[in-house]
């Protein structure tokens, strides 16, 4: 046990960090590895790896993910703040980088091999984004001369042009909500809210004219007859066929002549094999994560903290509900992963990131002393002596 009078580095973190928030982050990280050995194996036999190729791939992501969160947790603001920068950065010129030299996978540019690994910068670009956004709309907020909201128009205006040009329209969805949210989070008045909405709303009939990967899309998913629907009507036959309980883990047939059963329909196996009690736990994790670090944010007196914790809950729950709700047909299939379950190294560190500085914002910290109490103490006798 380590004893609240240990003034040591861990025991100042043991104290004052969520353990809730951890167990959870913990728990999927976990769940992640376990679920890969019932996703995982039906790929790796149709591709000729080992069976156990992708489940082997994922624990050993594991520990730098562990590693990256557990160091991230540790962090203060103004330090998640600067390696936010050094990673936006860097994510932005290797997004450059994957135009030119990356390679083409399911008819997008959005990997680039480095030291041997494929890293797909977007993922890290994701954590990075909010905590700058969060950054320069508190400032502006605290001092007017900093023109925070027209940085993080540009901001917003860089990432997407990347994103479209891979291209990766989920991702620039998920970033322009996100954005958008900070923008109202921050006391945006409601002409300007409904000006946002329009933009949004143009940009994404925009989409479905001009960008033919997002008109087949939504062609499919409001007329399955009009396109190819076999991976999404086989992720609804795996609901099916579990069940409320499963039929028992390894147990799965239909996981077999699933496409992405280990990436993008994770989702479907463990309603396959473990059934919707199972699949609602892990639905339960991702809403307890999402509340908890809403709550926090609601509490917390700094502004760039209550932004940044608002915003990095938010892109983690809006990602994990995308790939539940493309799982369960609810909207048209877009390619993105479920938060630590999802087979992916990038997806997995990313994850890591966004946990790290979640768990760093939402430690206990030393509440600021209230402006008139300082002006009393300031004035007391004793003070004037």
């Amino acid at each position: 046990m380590v004893s609240r009078a240990d003034r040591s580095r861990f025991a100042e973190w043991l104290w004052t960090v969520d353990h809730y928030l951890l167990a959870a982050f913990v728990l999927l990280m976990v769940g992640g590895v376990v679920l890969s050995f019932a996703a995982s194996p039906p790929v790796a036999e149709r591709i000729g790896v080992d069976t156990f190729f992708f489940v082997k791939r994922q624990a050993v992501f594991l520990i730098p993910a562990i590693a990256i969160m557990l160091a991230g947790s540790l962090m203060t603001p103004r330090l998640v703040r600067r390696v936010a920068l050094v990673i936006f950065v860097v994510s932005v010129l290797l997004m450059m980088a994957t135009l030119f030299v990356g390679f083409e996978a399911k008819g997008a540019r959005r990997w680039i091999y480095i030291a041997g690994f494929s890293l797909q910068p977007s993922e890290f670009l994701k954590p990075a984004f909010v905590v700058l956004i969060a950054f320069l709309l508190s400032e502006s907020g605290r001092r007017r001369e900093v023109p925070g909201a027209i940085l993080a128009v540009l901001l917003f205006a860089i990432c997407a042009a990347l994103l479209i040009a891979q291209p990766d329209f989920g991702q620039t969805l998920l970033l322009g909500a996100v954005w958008a949210g900070l923008f109202f989070l921050n006391g945006l008045s409601w002409f300007l809210i409904a000006g946002l909405g329009v933009v949004g709303v143009a940009g994404l009939f925009s989409a479905y004219l001009f960008l033919p990967h997002v008109t087949n899309r939504v062609n499919r998913f409001l007329d399955p007859g009009s396109g190819d629907t076999y991976q999404v009507d086989t992720a609804m036959e795996s609901f099916l066929s579990g069940g409320w309980f499963g039929r028992g883990p390894g147990e799965g047939t239909v996981k077999r002549i699933l496409p992405d059963s280990h990436t993008d329909f994770i989702f479907a196996v463990v309603g396959e094999e473990f059934g919707v009690v199972v699949c609602l736990i892990v639905v339960a994790v991702f809403a307890f994560i999402v509340i908890r670090g809403l709550n926090h944010a609601s509490k917390d007196q700094d502004a760039f903290s209550r932004l940044a914790t608002a915003g990095l809950v938010v892109v983690f729950g809006l990602q994990a509900t995308i790939n539940l709700s493309v799982n369960l047909n609810l909207i048209p299939p877009k390619g993105m992963t479920l938060p630590f379950i999802s087979y992916g190294g990038s997806s997995l560190l990313s994850s890591a990131m966004t946990a790290g500085a979640l768990l760093a914002l939402t430690r206990k910290r030393p509440r600021p002393k209230r402006a008139d109490t300082v002006t009393v103490s300031r004035l007391s006798p004793s003070s004037l002596m």
